[in-house]
Formats: C-alpha cells, sequence, structure tokens
C-alpha cells in the first residue's frame, strides 16, 4: 500500500508538537496557540523545515515570551534536537547545508573538522566568531561563509529618518508644551464641564522619509553587486517608501522584481529586467535619467538617496558633477557607499568620478562586508 498523503507533514508536525512539550517540562510557558503558530510558521510558510536555522528561529519568535526564557530554550532545542539520542533524531532529517550554515549563524554552535561526525552542531552563539565573519570582505568568503551571511542580512531591518508631515496635524504626546484641546474639551465634557483633573499635550506628526537606492552593477562592482541587491531586497522590508535602481551604462528601475518574498526569485528577476550587467559604468548619465524621469517628479523629494558604487566612470566627469549638484537639491540626504574604502578611516577618493561627486556626499561608507551594511542601518535613522 502506498504512504497515506500528508503522513510526512503529520510526522513533522508530531516532532514540534513534542519540542513544545519539552519546553514545558522545562519551565516555559508555551500554550496551545504559541504551538499552532510555530506549527503554521513552518508548514505554511516559505520556511524550510529541513533547516536547523529555520527551525530554531521560528520557534524562538513563537514560542518564547520572556527574554528570560531564551536560555531555556536553547537548552531544550540542543537536548531534543541535538544531543546524543535527541528524541528528534531519526524523525528528522536535517539537510547538511543547512547544518554547516548553523555553525556560523546559530547560538552556541562549534563546528568539529570537516568530513567528521562531530561537524554536526551544538546549539549556541560563536559571538567571535560572527563578529569576525560580518568583518570579512565578501570577496574573502566561502560560499558556506556567504550563505551565512545572506541568512544574516535577511533579519535586517532598515529604518529611514521621520520628518514632518507638511500639514500641521497633530498627535496625543504624554508632554510638551503645545496642549491637545480637544482631549482638554472631551475629558471636561465627561466631567460635566468640570476643568480635568491633568494636562494634556500634542505633537506634531512625523512620517518616515523616502528610501531610494541606486546601486552599480557593472564590472568593477561584480563582487559586491548580489550582496547589494540583497541588502536593497531587505531594504524593501522597510515601513517606509522603498525605491530601487540599478546601472551600468544605462539606468533600470527594479522595486516591483523585488517584491517577490524569496529573495532568489526577486534577483532572477531582477536579473531579468537589466541589460547592463558586468559591462561597462556611467554615472552622471545614470542619475541624469533618474532625475529627469522620477526624482522631478517627486520620488525622492525630502528622501534619502544611496548610491553604491566604485566610482569608476566612464563618462563625462561634467555630467556626474552636474547631475550630483541637482540630485543635492532634490534630496535630503545623500549617502554613498564604495567598496574600496574598506575599513580604512582615512580613505580619500582616489577615482575620477569620486572625486567629483564627493562635495555633494553626506556619508560616505564602504559596504564591503556585513558590518558596514549593519553601520548603514544603525546611521539611517539619524540621518536628519
Amino acid at each position: 500500500m502506498g504512504e497515506r498523503p500528508g503522513r510526512h507533514q503529520d510526522q513533522f508536525s508530531g516532532v514540534l508538537i513534542g519540542f513544545a512539550a519539552e519546553l514545558r517540562a522545562a519551565g516555559l510557558k508555551v500554550g496551545t496557540g504559541d504551538v499552532l503558530t510555530y506549527l503554521e510558521s513552518m508548514t505554511a510558510t516559505l520556511l524550510d523545515p529541513a533547516d536547523l536555522v529555520d527551525l530554531y528561529w521560528a520557534g524562538k519568535a513563537t514560542l518564547v515570551s520572556r527574554h528570560e526564557d531564551a536560555p531555556g530554550y536553547d537548552r531544550a532545542f540542543r537536548r531534543y534536537f541535538l544531543d546524543e539520542g535527541a528524541p528528534a533524531q531519526g524523525q528528522l532529517t536535517l539537510r547538511p547545508k543547512s547544518v554547516k550554515e548553523a555553525a556560523l549563524v546559530m547560538p552556541g554552535t562549534e563546528p568539529g573538522p570537516e568530513g567528521s561526525e562531530e561537524e554536526r552542531p551544538s546549539l549556541g552563539w560563536l559571538a567571535s566568531n560572527v563578529d569576525a565573519l560580518k568583518h570579512r570582505s565578501f570577496t574573502a568568503c566561502t560560499p558556506e561563509e556567504l550563505a551565512a551571511l545572506r541568512r544574516i542580512m535577511r533579519r535586517m531591518r532598515l529604518t529611514p529618518p521621520r520628518r514632518r508631515t507638511r500639514r500641521i496635524k497633530t498627535r496625543p504626546a504624554a508632554k510638551g508644551t503645545a496642549p491637545d484641546l480637544r482631549a482638554t474639551i472631551r475629558a471636561a465634557l465627561r466631567t460635566h464641564g468640570e476643568p480635568p483633573g491633568e494636562l494634556f499635550f500634542a505633537e506634531r506628526k512625523t512620517k518616515l522619509r523616502p528610501l531610494i537606492l541606486i546601486l552599480d552593477v557593472s564590472g568593477s562592482m561584480t563582487d559586491y553587486s548580489r550582496h547589494l541587491l540583497q541588502f536593497a531586497h531587505t531594504a524593501r522590508h522597510a515601513a517606509a517608501r522603498v525605491e530601487v535602481f540599478v546601472f551600468g551604462t544605462r539606468l533600470t528601475r527594479i522595486s516591483r522584481e523585488l517584491t517577490h518574498h524569496r529573495v532568489d526569485s526577486a534577483l532572477d528577476e531582477a536579473a531579468r529586467a537589466v541589460n547592463t550587467w558586468d559591462g561597462g559604468t556611467r554615472i552622471g548619465e545614470s542619475l541624469e535619467e533618474f532625475i529627469r524621469k522620477w526624482g522631478r517628479g517627486g520620488l525622492c523629494r525630502g528622501g534619502v538617496v544611496v548610491i553604491c558604487s566604485d566610482g569608476l566612470d566612464r563618462g563625462d566627469p561634467d555630467a556626474l558633477a552636474t547631475a550630483m549638484e541637482r540630485l543635492r537639491r532634490l534630496c535630503h540626504r545623500i549617502v554613498w557607499l564604495n567598496p574600496h574604502k574598506g575599513d580604512n578611516p582615512d580613505f580619500r577618493p582616489s577615482t575620477l568620478g569620486m572625486m567629483v561627486a564627493a562635495p555633494h556626499i553626506d556619508l560616505l561608507l564602504s559596504g564591503h562586508d556585513l558590518a558596514s551594511l549593519e553601520e548603514l542601518a544603525d546611521l539611517l535613522p539619524t540621518a536628519n
């Protein structure tokens, strides 16, 4: 007889329910609703049930409600999935690639010698290894390390700075100098006209500034293009409006292509839309096209423009200078990521394109490793 449809999924659900029981035995408060959310996240979403990293983080996000329970969760996960004679062994098959990636991105994971049975991770976070990996240039990483970096990057979130709304709109505030007359009147009506016993204040509403990413995908940026595009895919999850463009010899808008939830599908769509991969670079002409087609229409008005390029420009330097000057007048801030900057705090532009653009740049970062991209994410909310 054939195997009953859904039998594998039922067996997998049993493994996760057993893990929830293990957590309860360890003293964690895990409700039935939490377990159902965990099951749904692993069976009805794009997470991979054979991926140790997805299993760990999905459980930690859905089954741990208190910060102090995190160490207990780690110990229970280790006992249930990884230790010798763990209950999940024999019922759940993990992908070897997942195990290797876990050695870099999961808490406390210590891989043994390559090819040995000890290569199976014991759960935990080696902060020093992860920190070293974040500071390693994309060009120096192995395929396994790049896969681990992509997983870390997937959890990054960008928050653009805020600005006051053009229309004078207010919202209640805990303290301030402007009285909230509406709240005061409502409180007085509840007490039949008697003055309220507390003061009410209001503050001006704010909104997130637009974020525009313009990425160089020319031949000189080949070693960094894919990682910057994945960073752009992550940026699409920001609360603000995010637009993404790429350029080589011409400009292409790929915001729609990056709306796919799966990053590989999004990058494949972007690759089909762009015809200038690994070619020459015309930064000035590309920026001028952006300003003419989108910038003047208000796309970047009051926004933050992030340009990722090494500045190796085959175009006219005067065209680049003119475009940067116009762009500077249209947007709020210009951030430039140049991988050649690396970790050098005394970096000075040496290419003609960078020297022409430098006077119009508000913030210059490298973008050559994950740490520099995290630096951008940290500095972005304060770019006022």
